[in-house]
């Protein structure tokens, strides 16, 4: 094998004169281009699905419980026995009360139909801090629901479509067993493009909820969970599931609940991002053909192109299998040249990309106005041995061509 090795690394892959072959300079551009296009997509759906997944979480969390269907009560009551057993599982990284409640936000001319939501998690409002636009997000936990003029956050769909600014006032109906009106400044405006989420909620202080609404400060309408790991949140929400059942069987807990994960909220997001990886599975198919089949017709003009150095070679006694081995590692020579031009050049082009955002999108139709980007060890690893696992595999019956080529036919080449 060393020796298959050093003549590998010794044989020219000059033709005519030229200092590299135009077949080899074609089949280097080939495995660059396709080693280029497979990191982007899958740095690109990499990075919508952390996108589209963090949107989903940052409205949704990992896990909510609420109320069990069919029952006359539909709040979330978070008495200590339940604050126990989220404390007791391990999976379990924090929890807050959801509350929420229809409201209508009404200017001198115009008004609109959203719900008024709580937002005291820290998860949350980490989450709208992400995606402000303008204004600042206030610690809703500690403000007062008896405060003159308490605060809001509003969309930026809402804010659009009333005409609404950071700091301006605005009148917000509550509607709880009659009406009820509060004038609130607006905080700040946010954006997550998500516009089935933008159009209807806004945010403020739980405290005001539960002054609107006659609510305890441990009851909500749900309670958002957050875990240590999303990737297990399915198994996560069995486990917590069957726990809040046994609570209920024993009497731990005075009302059964349910348990839904971020998955099941976001179904249909989730269900778009599947498509995603079937789009990535065509392009890594693809790409990985026009590679090979580029390789394989380099392979074929450089070992017409060394038919002499194959003749006086086999004349020298060497064996077939020996020439073969020397012709796939020149070959892989000149794909790993090609993967390391590809790889340096779409890897250098998503760094920007992640960075500065350079390249924007339609958020109306990709939930996100730049194309994100997410470039991750592992995934670059395993493409890149799979690539070179698969070139070996596809030039082994190529070589084969060798074996036909005796001396003497190597003379009507000279």
């Amino acid at each position: 094998m060393k020796h298959t090795l050093y003549v590998a690394r010794r044989l020219s892959l000059s033709s005519g004169g030229k200092r590299v072959s135009p077949a080899v300079g074609v089949a280097t551009a080939a495995v660059a281009l396709s080693v280029a296009v497979m990191l982007a997509a899958i740095a690109v759906v990499g990075g919508f699905k952390r996108e589209i997944q963090d949107k989903v979480i940052g409205f949704n969390s990992h896990l909510t419980i609420s109320a069990a269907s069919g029952e006359s009560d539909n709040l979330v009551s978070l008495s200590p026995s339940l604050r126990r057993i989220l404390d007791e599982t391990p999976f379990v990284t924090s929890y807050s009360l959801e509350a929420a409640m229809p409201a209508i936000l009404k200017t001198p001319t115009d008004f609109k139909g959203v719900y008024f939501k709580a937002l005291d998690g820290e998860s949350g409002r980490s989450f709208i801090e992400r995606n402000l636009e303008s204004g600042t997000v206030p610690d809703f936990s500690q403000e007062s629901a008896s405060v003159e003029n308490p605060r809001l956050l509003v969309s930026a769909v809402a804010a659009r479509e009333l005409g609404l600014k950071t700091g301006e006032k605005v009148d917000v109906y509550f509607i709880s067993e009659g009406v009820k009106v509060r004038r609130m400044i607006i905080s700040g405006i946010f954006n997550s493009h998500f516009e089935a989420y933008d159009n209807i909620y806004i945010y403020g202080s739980k405290s005001l909820i539960d002054e609107l609404a006659g609510l305890a400060s441990e009851k909500g309408t749900a309670l958002h969970v957050s875990t240590d790991s999303f990737e297990r949140v399915d198994a996560y929400a069995d486990s917590l599931s069957g726990r809040l059942d046994r609570a209920f069987i024993q009497g731990e807990i005075y009302k059964p609940y349910k348990v839904e994960t971020a998955r099941e909220r976001g179904r249909n997001y989730f269900s778009w991002l599947a498509l995603l990886d079937t789009n990535v599975i065509v392009v890594l198919v693809l790409m990985t053909l026009v590679g090979c089949i580029t390789l394989i017709s380099g392979l074929l003009i450089i070992i017409l192109d060394k038919i002499s150095f194959i003749g006086v070679m086999k004349a020298l006694g060497a064996a077939d299998g020996w020439l073969r081995n020397v012709f796939i590692y020149v070959s892989l020579r000149v794909a790993v040249v090609g993967m390391l031009v590809g790889n340096i050049l779409m890897l250098g082009l998503l760094w920007i990309q992640e960075r500065y955002h350079l390249i924007p999108l339609d958020a109306d139709s990709y939930y996100i106005d730049f194309v994100p980007v997410e470039i991750s060890l592992w995934p670059v690893v395993a493409l890149n041995a799979g690539v070179v696992l698969i070139i070996w595999l596809s030039l082994i019956l190529p070589s084969q061509f060798v074996a036909k080529i005796s001396p003497s036919t190597t003379m009507r080449y000279q």
